[in-house]
């Protein structure tokens, strides 16, 4: 009897423990979240980061990935997030790309960091260039790998599928096992021409499901964290068209303003 009792105060210690632990990293997050230094946080509106990240498990002593990101706006919440117990790469593009626009993204990433030290000091810079350069971080030894409206890229530059599918396996060489993989990306209704997916910006769930599957995934949970039911993903420019982009002008600024940003899928897989 004092067995079961001793072993259900220890359960109920742990249990505790572990809610303290969670409260104080999800406490920490909303700090960051707060901060001053982030330059477009009305976007959370739409991009619900402190949910997404919830949901894709990332905590401040992880080692985690993000794959190309742009300008850094979740690197402005990873970053500092991470910047004390954890390890944070950023997969950049190539410096020597052939494209422009990633160079002048990267260098302006650079930048960025540079301006800041006292946010982003720890960052770790690697590139992504699939299929030339996919060593985003020592094999096996991260715990979250995470991409925010990017797999189209990778579909869109030439390969499809296959593209999307060699991102993938650089992401699950990366990862720990039992390691999470994160996407989140537009998402084009399963009723529409696959060929859409060569220029809308927009994916299937469906296609982008098989080939992170094809590279040893498993899909664990799908959320509508970031769905938008008014976005009809049949823009006469693509995604592009809606916020923050605009490329159809002003004229119409307000029109795709009500729109707000697009549908997106939430993907949680899990290296096995």
């Amino acid at each position: 009897m004092k067995t079961r009792t001793l072993l259900h105060q220890m359960m109920a210690t742990f249990l505790i423990l572990w809610l303290a632990v969670d409260v104080a990293a999800e406490d920490n997050l909303q700090q960051v979240l707060d901060m001053e230094h982030r330059q477009s946080s009305e976007r959370d509106d739409w991009r619900h980061p402190a949910e997404t990240l919830a949901f894709f498990g990332v905590e401040p002593d992880m080692t985690v990935v993000e794959i190309w990101p742009g300008g850094g706006w979740y690197t402005e919440i990873l970053a500092p997030y991470l910047r004390e117990q954890g390890t944070f790469y950023a997969a950049h593009f190539a410096p020597e790309s052939e494209v422009e626009y990633f160079r002048r993204s990267l260098q302006g990433y650079q930048e960025k960091l540079a301006a800041q030290p006292e946010l982003y000091d720890q960052v770790k810079v690697t590139v992504f260039d699939p299929p030339a350069e996919t060593a985003i971080a020592p094999a096996g030894t991260v715990d979250r790998v995470l991409t925010f409206r990017n797999a189209h890229n990778w579909y869109m530059r030439g390969g499809g599928e296959e593209k999307l599918h060699t991102a993938f396996v650089a992401f699950y060489q990366a990862l720990k096992p039992g390691g999470v993989l994160g996407v989140v990306d537009h998402r084009l209704p399963e009723s529409r021409a696959d060929k859409l997916q060569d220029s809308s910006g927009y994916m299937k769930q469906s296609v982008v499901i098989a080939a992170a599957e094809k590279a040893g995934f498993k899909l664990v949970e799908s959320s509508e964290i970031n769905a938008n039911p008014k976005d009809t993903a049949d823009h006469p420019r693509g995604v592009w068209t809606l916020p923050s982009t605009f490329v159809a002008g002003e004229a119409q600024r307000e029109q795709y303003l009500a729109v707000g940003e697009s549908d997106r899928m939430t993907l949680k897989f899990v290296k096995q």
